[in-house]
């Protein structure tokens, strides 16, 4: 069924097309970012973030580095924006197209975006379905193949755990987007970067849109695979 060597290929000949993406989306936020660093910007990233912040009154958003690379985040619930290693203190064109990223969530926070509010108030069910969705449909898939009637409801909260998780991902994509068009126009409206340096940070925030493109894919291919597979075996049952 799901979990026979069988089952595993077709599982991996039908997610290809997302778990490509996300290699060649990786393989592009790497290339642009290390390219995109080598550009000088007149502020660094942490300088960049607080102009963009208190400019629209966001005082009260504080700025903190955070160890690792591209772990770079906004949290709503603290009003803290974190920047990598890597974005916080360099004086370059990825880091302030990062952090400008950033900053532009700190601002859907403030005016309090549809979308971002959506994607707050998912965020439980989310982590909720990534952490019981493959449990639930082991378990069930085991009692199936057994002829345990009471593995089927199992099998479909496993498959709603996976659909949280896909819904999260597909209103997550017009955050992100919105974040980086925000991004995007901030840095020239108020001039921290020029038309050269905006050529690379468009590169590095475009790339990474594809980052999230391929992870929404790949959660809803997800979803239609297992559906696929347990409505087919239900009926050739």
């Amino acid at each position: 069924m799901f979990f026979s060597p069988h089952g595993y290929m077709n599982y991996l000949l039908w997610m290809a097309p997302a778990l490509l993406l996300a290699l060649w989306a990786q393989w592009k936020v790497r290339g642009t970012y290390a390219a995109a660093s080598q550009v000088p910007a007149r502020l660094s990233g942490a300088a960049a973030a607080r102009h963009i912040l208190d400019s629209a009154g966001l005082q009260n958003v504080t700025i903190e580095p955070i160890a690792g690379e591209l772990t770079d985040h906004y949290d709503p619930s603290a009003k803290v924006l974190r920047l990598s290693e890597g974005v916080y203190g360099s004086r370059s064109a990825a880091a302030v197209g990062i952090a400008a990223h950033e900053a532009g969530h700190a601002l859907q926070d403030a005016k309090q975006y549809a979308p971002l509010m959506i994607r707050n108030l998912a965020v439980p069910a989310a982590n909720f379905g990534s952490g019981i969705g493959m449990l639930f449909l082991f378990i069930g898939a085991g009692m199936v193949m057994k002829g345990i009637a009471a593995g089927t409801p199992l099998i479909w909260l496993g498959i709603l755990g996976f659909g949280c998780v896909a819904a999260f991902q597909l209103i997550n994509l017009p955050v992100e987007f919105d974040a980086s068009n925000r991004a995007k126009q901030l840095l020239v409206s108020h001039g921290i970067v020029g038309n050269q340096e905006m050529v690379y940070v468009n590169g590095v925030l475009n790339a990474a849109a594809w980052t999230y493109v391929a992870a929404t894919l790949q959660s809803v291919l997800t979803v239609l695979y297992y559906v696929m597979q347990f409505t087919g075996s239900s009926r050739n049952g």
